[in-house]
Formats: C-alpha cells, sequence, structure tokens
C-alpha cells in the first residue's frame, strides 16, 4: 500500500483492508492528518472530533465479519442527522444540535461498516442564506460549488475517500464537476430521505462522492440499488451513447469537453447519436422554480413561525410565498413533470446512456453555488446521474460530464459508466 493511505480510492481500501495489507486504524490516522494539514484553507468540515474516529476505528479493525463498506471513512453531509455527532445545518436555530438517531442512509452506511469521520459543511439548511465556508481545493479563490461543498471539496483533497451529499437542483453533480471527483445522484427515492432535512419532497435525493466509479458502485451495494430492468450493455464497443445536442448557453470548457468526451468515444467504438432534447426540457422551462419554491415554502413554514428572529430572511420568503405561486401552478408543474420523466425515460431507454453537461463550464471565483441550469430538469426528471471528470479548462480547473439514463437504471448506469470513465477521465486514461 502506498504511504500516503489517504490518497487511495476507496475500492482501493477495501482490497487493502480485506487483504490485511492496512487497517482502519491506518486510514483514520492519515484522513485525520490531511484533515489537519489542509482543512484550516479548504474548510470542508463543520465537525471532527478526531479521539471518537481512533476509537471507532479500533472498535472495527476487531470485528470477525465485515461489511462492504467495512473501515472505509465517510464524510457527512451535515443536513443528515447524526446520533454521535452535531447536526447544524449550517444555521442558528440549530447550533449545537445533537439528534438522538442516526438518518436512516447513515444508519445504513454504520451497518455495512463505514467509519464516520464526520459532518462536512454546507450552505444554510443545504439551499441559500449562509454561504458554506468550504472552499475549492483546485483554487481556494473559487466556488466547491454548492451546498454539498465540502462533501465534495473533502473527497476532492483527500481528506476522505467518500462522503454524503443531496441534490435539489444541482447540489451533487455541479459540485462534483467543480471540484473533479466522480459522484452518483440515484433515481430520487431509491435512497432514504428519512433523516434529511428537506427542502423539497418531490426534488431532495441523497446521493454520494467518490474518486472512481468503482467507489460509487461500492455504495450502491451498501444502499441496496436495483433496477427496474436488466442492463444489456457489455462493451463500450458498438455502444449506443446519446450526446445531448440541446443548444445550452455555456462556457467553451463545457462545450469543448462535451465535442472532445464524444470523440474518444467514437475512437474507442461507441456509437455517439446525437439528438436535441428541446421536446423535454422546453416544456419544463420554469417547472423547477415553481416546486422547489411550493414545497419549500411547506419545508420552512414551521421554522418562520416558531423563529422569525433566527431563520433568514430567504427562507421566510418562501414560507411567506414572496413568490406568489399557486397550488394550480403547483399541480401543472407536477403534470408536466411527469409527462416529461415517461418520454425521457423513452428515448433514453433506446441507447445505453445519455450523455450531457455538469455545470456550464469552470468553477467561478467566489463561494456562490453556480448555475444549476443545467442539472436542476434531470433532478425533477428523478433520473440517475453520474458526474465524470472529463479534463481542465483554460484556467486548469476540472471540468465534468454527466451520464444520465431512464429512472431505475442506476445499476445500468454504473456499469456504463465504468467503461466510459477511462474514455472520458484523462487521469485515469493515463
Amino acid at each position: 500500500m502506498t504511504d500516503e493511505v489517504n490518497r487511495l480510492t476507496a475500492a482501493e481500501l477495501s482490497g487493502g483492508l480485506r487483504s490485511g495489507q492496512i487497517t482502519v486504524e491506518e486510514i483514520a490516522r492519515a484522513c485525520l492528518e490531511r484533515i489537519a494539514a489542509r482543512d484550516a484553507e479548504v474548510r470542508a468540515w463543520s465537525y471532527v472530533d478526531p479521539d471518537a474516529v481512533i476509537r471507532q476505528a479500533r472498535e472495527l479493525d476487531k470485528l470477525p465479519s465485515r461489511g462492504p463498506l467495512h473501515g472505509i471513512p465517510f464524510g457527512i453531509k451535515d443536513i443528515y442527522n447524526t446520533a454521535d455527532m452535531p447536526t447544524q445545518h449550517n444555521s442558528p436555530i440549530y447550533t449545537g444540535h445533537r439528534p438522538n438517531v442516526d438518518a436512516a442512509t447513515v444508519g445504513t452506511l454504520r451497518a455495512a461498516g463505514a467509519l464516520i469521520l464526520g459532518k462536512t459543511d454546507t450552505m444554510e439548511f443545504a439551499s441559500t442564506g449562509r454561504l458554506a465556508a468550504t472552499r475549492n481545493p483546485h483554487n481556494l479563490e473559487r466556488t466547491p460549488g454548492g451546498s454539498s461543498s465540502g462533501s465534495a471539496a473533502s473527497v476532492a483533497d483527500f481528506h476522505v475517500p467518500l462522503a454524503l451529499g443531496t441534490q435539489t437542483g444541482g447540489s451533487l453533480i455541479r459540485p462534483a464537476s467543480y471540484c473533479g471527483v466522480y459522484a452518483m445522484k440515484p433515481t430520487w427515492n431509491a435512497v432514504s430521505a428519512e433523516g434529511i432535512k428537506l427542502i423539497s419532497t418531490t426534488l431532495d435525493t441523497a446521493g454520494w462522492y467518490g474518486r472512481s466509479v468503482a467507489d460509487l458502485a461500492l455504495v450502491a451495494d451498501a444502499f441496496e440499488l436495483e433496477d427496474a430492468a436488466p442492463g444489456g450493455f457489455t462493451t463500450l464497443a458498438g455502444a449506443r451513447i446519446l450526446i445531448d445536442a440541446t443548444p445550452y448557453q455555456v462556457e467553451p470548457a463545457s462545450r469543448d469537453a462535451l465535442a472532445q468526451a464524444t470523440q474518444r468515444l467514437e475512437a474507442a467504438g461507441a456509437v455517439a447519436v446525437r439528438r436535441d432534447l428541446a421536446e423535454i426540457f422546453t416544456p419544463m422551462a420554469g417547472l423547477w422554480e415553481v416546486v422547489s419554491r411550493s414545497e419549500g415554502r411547506t419545508a420552512f413554514l414551521d421554522l418562520a413561525r416558531l423563529y422569525p428572529h433566527l431563520l433568514h430572511e430567504e427562507f421566510m420568503r418562501r414560507a411567506n410565498n414572496i413568490g406568489g405561486f399557486s397550488r394550480a401552478e403547483l399541480l401543472h408543474a407536477y403534470d408536466t413533470a411527469a409527462q416529461c420523466r415517461v418520454r425521457f425515460d423513452r428515448i433514453a431507454g433506446e441507447v445505453d446512456a445519455v450523455l450531457t453537461l455538469s455545470a456550464p463550464g469552470e468553477a467561478p471565483p467566489g463561494r456562490t453555488q453556480g448555475d444549476n441550469a443545467l442539472n436542476r430538469d434531470l433532478t425533477l426528471l428523478h433520473v440517475p446521474c453520474i458526474n465524470i471528470p472529463a479534463g481542465l479548462g483554460p484556467n486548469r480547473l476540472p471540468v465534468g460530464l454527466t451520464l444520465t439514463g431512464p429512472r431505475y437504471s442506476d445499476r445500468h448506469l454504473l456499469t456504463v459508466a465504468a467503461s466510459v470513465a477511462p474514455v472520458l477521465d484523462l487521469a485515469v486514461a493515463q
């Protein structure tokens, strides 16, 4: 095993633990040392208790039987309840708040043997208001990309091999693109949202970050993801990949990344099927905002009435329906989105996968989230998405691409991604 244990992927660490080449405590210490060395600058974490981590690691090393994630350190976005550490949502309302039970996802990870290392920083309630303190580890003057900032940055900067995030609009995939890591937003509701502070019940999706497709698949195993139908993909040669040709307004970095990826896929034997998806996305214009703001109105009503002096103005606006969205508009959004889901599933089901953009370009300066325009409709469609790093832009910052497909094709998509990633991710190819 390498001296820099913290730089290994979760899949590599899992192999080393099974073979006895390394212990959970050694992994934990390597991650904690990296955090101590870097987090004053990156600021990915809202809570880490090193002594508790080492105690937990030692207990895991004693276990005779081991789960699929045994000993793998995990960062947990600070909107997931954790019984043994604070869950504060980056909100003054929840400062020092300690739930007495884990979120269902965290419980599942513990049952699989994961080492819960700490809580990662997020925007207030993973939405707006107070910004995360986190910075992009590739350039500290740039954003890491939104509410899952701490989770994406912690994986990118080798603090931890895996981390949980969530996505309401683009807060799994966009940070992955900006930070140059792999991420999976599974099919909506394929993973339990119990114990997560939700903004939108029909948008919010639990997902995760890793440093390889194999890492993403390890977590999918723990959550027992299951497809609606068996996938027929075997090899990239002859595979049909739909290239999203919708005319988005994006920076040359993203446009070039998609064009170059298409060329590399074709050189590897794939069949690139270029198609404008405006027939799906045009009817969905404005629907994400209606759903997210209307459901946010419901989600924050209690806090607005109980803590108006502590709740950020933007959440008060949502609770008071300043946007003026009617229930009739919400019903229209629900019905139209449902129709578009069926259409997209049909189109995506005719190919092996769909390749589209993850972000408008490189991470912009500052700490703001960045634009979720390329992610939010896919979130509303409820489809699985995988970010694959696909090179660097003109400022030497990462640019990612999204592989997607029909609802409940998560396993199939992981299989396709395992073949696509070595073609798209130049770091893997080298």
